[in-house]
């Protein structure tokens, strides 16, 4: 029954989404205050009514019910119950379903908390969102019903694809679509702005916060995402460039952009146009990779769908919102001012370079990526664009952007002191070259560039500390005030400082696992050893275990330093029950920031096993440096300025250096 509750759901939240698509754009030109009034209450009845629909499925999946089409093709009754929860988004109906549950959910958060916006925007930016919950709505009932039945009931089920079996993929897509989806709201914004025709600073302040927490979520999706497909596929990379990756690695490098636009904008009423159309881009390549995920154009071990039809809806769904938005700002571009004038060395200045790296850097990675689906489509040629190609491309595009933000943050606003910053980095440049000296020193035949590619990590982390130093009075006031200007800085400025930092961190493990790395694949036999860095690794034994719904070959090597016995990793190959289909678990041990990862291989005819052994250094640097620039980015909407636009009653404690800004 609650499965038909919950289909039934569903279908009076697309009838209530519709209603609010209309009534208060409505009310907006009319000035009807009580049309308006419906946003707030028609947003928080369609998440309520999501929110029922998705605790209906998860109700069939806890209680195994087999007469649901999609737990029947996605679970088992064997499946530990965490997996039985994840797997109701570890498909595509289920994650559909969620991804819409998100939409309805950021509208709703918009109703509770924008109380500070013009009714008129409000009204706007809710129908707006509405637009968008519809047509999802619409594409999830007419083509990926999670509630469809089987009948008659099947005894049992087909089991959750093995390599979603895991905790990385419990929490990754729900991280993941907090900040893909979440962009929907700046996108919201945009077009109700268009709408309105009034886009100002106040603007800027309004869809900052939001921009912020999905660039927040999104960061702590995609580091998920990358630790899961190191540990689970067995393959020991961290990234791979594949399309689907780069389906949400674009969404996160144009927020980046829309983020430090926004902030111009809002402090000097400058790029007006271009943070608009950045809103519009963000979204648009969100939709843009949904629709890469699900209509089969592509093959990837993170796709979901392979069905056409759906494809084609989705497309539809693109061309519809990607061209309307596009075509109502051709239409309301000329109407919009410029804003503010700066120099080129200002901070604001600092800022488009930023823009401009960001924006070249998704631009070649989108040519990458579609180019082999367009090249295909036209000739019938398949090709591979692979790492070679975005390490060629990308990465000389982020080496001049990074060594340029330590700048941005001590830059004034309107005409900077390029002179001057130099000096105030000049402990951060001297602390970075220390350490590349160090690194070629330390790490005999070190080859140069990765020694400049750490210093270039530590060159972001001291740049970051000494901007919150800088701002604090260092150098130029007494001592005994300089916690207390420390302690009295925004949050805001805390939390630009600890993303920053978090980057450094990335930079390092980066650079580290790069070049430092090592790998060595061979045969053991039980008692043989091999060697990786400072280990060396004893084959004991392979052994049969069992686990609830897989048996496994358990591999165990006992870990030797200088001799000794100091742990032992326990890789596996496993064999599930119901798919009958083979996965590689790696076994990992962390000793400090470093890894030794090992993963088994085949067995050999003469009673070997192929091993594959792996030593990274500071590998764990790169999702370390993603959860800084998360908890930067926490930090920052604790701000209250962020969050409510005015500034606390309690500011004027500690004055500020002269000739410095917050």
């Amino acid at each position: 029954m609650i499965v038909e509750l919950g289909h039934y759901a569903l279908i009076m939240a697309l009838a209530t989404a519709l209603l609010q698509s209309v009534l208060p754009l409505i009310g907006a030109r009319r000035m009807d205050q009580s049309l308006m009034d419906f946003a707030p209450a028609a947003s928080l009845a369609c998440f309520s009514l999501t929110l029922f629909s998705f605790f209906a499925l998860t109700v069939a999946y806890v209680t195994s019910d087999f007469s649901v089409v999609n737990v029947w093709e996605n679970s088992h009754t064997l499946k530990p119950m965490i997996y039985k929860i994840s797997g109701v988004w570890g498909n595509h109906e289920g994650s559909m379903l969620l991804w819409i549950l998100i939409l309805t959910f950021f509208s709703a958060l918009v109703a509770v908390f924008g109380g500070n916006l013009p009714s008129t925007l409000k009204s706007n930016v809710l129908a707006v969102q509405a637009w968008i919950v519809s047509t999802f709505l619409l594409f999830v009932l007419l083509t990926s019903n999670p509630f469809a039945r089987l009948n008659p009931a099947p005894i049992e089920g087909r089991d959750l694809n093995p390599i979603l079996q895991d905790i990385g993929l419990a929490i990754h897509p729900p991280l993941l679509y907090l900040g893909y989806v979440g962009f929907s709201i700046c996108f919201s914004f945009a077009v109700a702005a268009l709408i309105d025709g009034r886009i100002d600073a106040a603007w800027a302040r309004w869809v900052r916060p939001w921009t912020l927490a999905a660039w927040t979520t999104l960061t702590a999706g995609i580091a998920m995402g990358s630790y899961w497909a190191y540990y689970e596929l067995g393959w020991g990379g961290w990234w791979f460039w594949d399309p689907v990756e780069n389906a949400s690695f674009m969404p996160w490098l144009a927020g980046t952009a829309l983020l430090h636009s926004a902030l111009v904008m809002e402090k000097r009423e400058a790029l007006k146009i271009w943070t608009v159309l950045l809103a519009i881009m963000t979204f648009s390549l969100s939709l843009l990779g949904t629709f890469l995920v699900r209509s089969g154009v592509l093959t990837s071990v993170h796709a979901f769908a392979t069905d056409p039809t759906r494809g084609v809806f989705i497309l539809g769904i693109l061309v519809l919102f990607i061209g309307g938005a596009f075509a109502l700002f051709a239409m309301r571009a000329q109407t919009l001012s410029h804003g503010g004038i700066f120099a080129p060395i200002s901070r604001e200045g600092a800022l488009v370079l930023n823009n401009l790296f960001l924006t070249t850097a998704t631009a070649t990675v989108l040519v990458g990526t579609l180019y082999p689906l367009v090249l295909e489509a036209i000739t019938g040629e398949k090709i591979s664009v692979g790492p070679p190609f975005f390490n060629l491309t990308f990465g000389p595009l982020m080496i001049p952007l990074l060594l340029a933000v330590p700048f941005g943050p001590l830059l004034a606003w309107k005409r900077g002191d390029l002179w001057a910053v130099c000096q105030r980095l000049y402990a951060a440049a001297g602390i970075s070259l220390l350490v590349a000296l160090a690194v070629i020193y330390f790490s005999t035949g070190a080859p140069v560039l990765a020694a400049l590619g750490v210093a270039l990590g530590v060159w972001l982390m001291a740049g970051s500390v000494t901007d919150l130093l800088t701002r604090a009075g260092v150098g130029r006031a007494k001592l005994s005030v300089l916690w207390p200007r420390l302690k009295g800085l925004p949050r805001s400025a805390f939390g630009t400082a600890t993303a920053h930092f978090g980057v450094g961190v990335m930079v390092i493990g980066i650079v580290a696992v790069t070049a430092f790395s090592t790998e060595a694949v061979t045969t053991l036999r039980p008692g043989e050893q091999t060697t990786a860095g400072p280990f060396a690794l004893r084959f004991e034994e392979l052994r049969p275990n069992n686990g609830p719904n897989y048996t496994e070959t358990q591999g165990r090597l006992t870990v030797l330093r200088d001799g000794e016995a100091i742990s032992q990793i326990t890789p596996s190959k496993r064999i599930y029950t119901a798919r009958r289909m083979p996965t590689t678990e790696a076994g990992i041990m962390t000793t400090g920031a470093s890894q030794l990862y090992v993963a088994l291989g085949d067995e050999t005819a003469d009673g070997g096993t192929v091993v594959r052994v792996w030593w990274k250094p500071w590998v764990t640097f790169i999702w370390i440096g993603a959860v800084i620039m998360s908890l930067g980015g926490i930090v920052s909407l604790s701000d209250r300025r962020l969050r409510i636009g005015a500034p606390s009653p309690k500011r004027a404690k500690t004055p500020v250096p002269a000739g410095e800004t917050q």
